[in-house]
């Protein structure tokens, strides 16, 4: 019987990876590989923390249009002790 800790699980998890074929234009292609190849960057490595950066920074700004969107209804709010004794929680 194999036995794995959860550092195991942790790792595999950590380390699995897919694949995500996508079409781009021939010279963003070129412009990325030559950036990784002077800078000796792995390019699955770049894209990938590019794709990140890119999502981390879209849902940054949905979270500001949330606010702002909300940002008038801040007079009607009470405080999270009243919101809990009404729930009765």
């Amino acid at each position: 019987m194999i036995k794995f800790t959860l550092y195991d699980i942790f790792l595999e998890r950590k380390m699995s990876k897919t694949t995500l074929a996508v079409k781009v234009s021939y010279k963003v292609a070129s412009r990325v590989r030559k950036f990784c190849k002077e800078r000796g960057i792995k390019y699955g490595f770049f894209v990938e923390k590019a794709l990140e950066e890119r999502l981390e920074r879209e849902e940054f700004k949905e979270d500001l249009l949330d606010l702002k969107a909300f940002r008038g209804k801040e007079k009607e709010a009470i405080l999270f002790e009243e919101y809990l004794e009404k729930r009765r929680v």
